[in-house]
């Protein structure tokens, strides 16, 4: 499909059958990335219930690395070249490709300050301790030294999503994950004849992957084919540029280190019962984060989509669409929500037989589980709602779902006595607050063009 083809789809094609088009390589992407969270998790369990802890404590700031440089200020990048194409400035398109790339680059050394300086004084604050908390930083170490692969590979995916382009990212990423899978297993445990690293083995496969995957998405940028040129920008660098992309980026990103700051601060919560309860929970929240990629698989369909509707003046087609890509992701993430609360073994027997940890597991999905399906549209509205450029509504949204599960968490431990039952029961309704609250966004004025309705 050419560019000009692509641009009609997104303007005027049929809203499911555009929908299922663009995000279907996105979704074969979130599957491969997903078999690599839970190989991750099935060969560290090899390695003991200590080790399973320690990823359990580095997960959510990987996770953030993920979110942040794929979702959150990819969906920035993916909505400024969406935008800028949507009102046909291909120039601006361009500039904001090239400033995407800084970006990525000055990020990547943000983390790896922050993750490798301080990482053992976060793991620590979570609750991690003794061995657990040794090699959580040793995972850290290789995976933040070495994050600028990542941050590289998925912004440059977010500016070829921004065109429309999902195939290109989608399949440079499901040859690259799948790649990595029996990379992490030889790395981790010692297989043909590879040094078997232990806990630095899954993170030093993720590093290998992203950068093979960063040359394939800078490579299609830069080639004769490419529909949108990787290059200098003509004027320079430019803060209007830098701006257009971190208006939405910086805030997506504040989001995502709100829905981080709830899973680590109930970590640190559930830490209370020692490692056998932190690594069942940290299974168990696992699906949680799992959700979101499966989410993303068709929010960053809607992140262009809405971008380029917006762009070209057409709000109600973006409403539209932002509406139906959401419900297709909560019908999604109901049914694995419920079928896990229901029979919770068939997620947590993949990686621990600890009685403790499956235990601690069991209570959370058993509680949690059946609103997954909200969790699913929140998400799939968050991604949207990058598209229209304003991000207030997701912020408040977060910050209303971070008080209701970590303050209600707190009471309901500390005040009322509840235990892990109140603790979970709160996170569940931080949840549905946040589905519902973005659900009502879509009808103010970012999505309607002039006056909420």
């Amino acid at each position: 499909m050419s560019p000009a083809e692509r641009r009609q789809m997104m303007l005027a094609g049929p809203i499911v059958p555009t929908i299922l088009a663009l995000a279907a390589p996105n979704v074969l992407n979130v599957a491969m990335q997903s078999l690599v969270s839970i190989s991750d998790g099935w060969f560290v369990g090899q390695l003991g219930t200590v080790d399973l802890a320690a990823l359990a404590l580095v997960f959510p700031t990987q996770m953030a690395l993920g979110m942040m440089s794929a979702g959150a200020m990819g969906g920035g990048i993916s909505s400024s070249v969406a935008r800028a194409l949507g009102a046909g400035d291909r120039a601006a398109a361009e500039a904001a490709a090239a400033h995407a790339l800084a970006i990525a680059l000055g990020m990547a050394v943000l983390f790896a300050v922050v993750f490798v300086g301080f990482g053992r004084a976060i793991y620590g604050a979570l609750g991690g301790s003794g061995g657990a908390l040794d090699r959580a930083e040793a995972f850290a170490r290789v995976l933040f030294i070495g994050c600028a692969a990542q941050w590289v590979a998925n912004s440059m995916a977010s500016v070829l999503r921004g065109t429309g382009d999902m195939t290109t990212p989608g399949y440079a990423l499901v040859v690259t994950a799948a790649l990595q899978i029996p990379l992490t297993g030889a790395l981790t445990l010692g297989w043909f004849g590879l040094p078997a690293l232990g806990i630095r083995g899954p993170a030093l496969a993720s590093v290998i992957s992203f950068a093979i995957a960063a040359v394939c998405m800078l490579s299609k940028l830069t080639g004769p084919q490419a529909a949108l040129r990787l290059r200098w920008p003509r004027d320079g660098f430019r803060w209007p540029a830098f701006r257009d992309i971190l208006k939405v980026g910086l805030v997506a990103c504040l989001v995502v280190i709100l829905t981080n700051g709830t899973i680590l601060i109930v970590t640190g919560l559930v830490g209370r019962g020692g490692d056998g309860a932190i690594a069942g929970y940290g299974i168990g929240s696992r699906l949680e984060y799992m959700l979101i990629p499966i989410s993303f698989g068709i929010g960053a369909a809607l992140t262009a989509l809405v971008g380029t509707n917006i762009g070209a003046g057409q709000y109600a087609r973006a409403q539209r669409l932002a509406w139906t890509g959401s419900a297709m992701a909560g019908a999604a993430a109901a049914v694995i929500g419920l079928v896990v609360a229901v029979w919770p073994d068939l997620w947590l027997g993949l990686f621990t037989a600890d009685p403790h940890a499956l235990a601690s597991g069991r209570h959370y999905l058993g509680i949690v589980g059946p609103v997954y399906g909200f969790f699913g549209v929140a998400m799939a509205l968050y991604f949207a709602s990058q598209g229209t450029g304003e991000m207030i509504w997701p912020v408040a949204a977060n910050l209303t779902r971070i008080t209701i599960a970590v303050g209600g968490s707190l009471l309901a431990l500390d005040r009322f006595g509840w235990g892990a039952s109140g603790l979970y029961g709160c996170v569940a309704a931080g949840i549905v607050a946040f589905s519902l609250l973005l659900v009502f966004s879509t009808t103010r004025r970012a999505w309607t063009g002039g006056s909420p309705r």
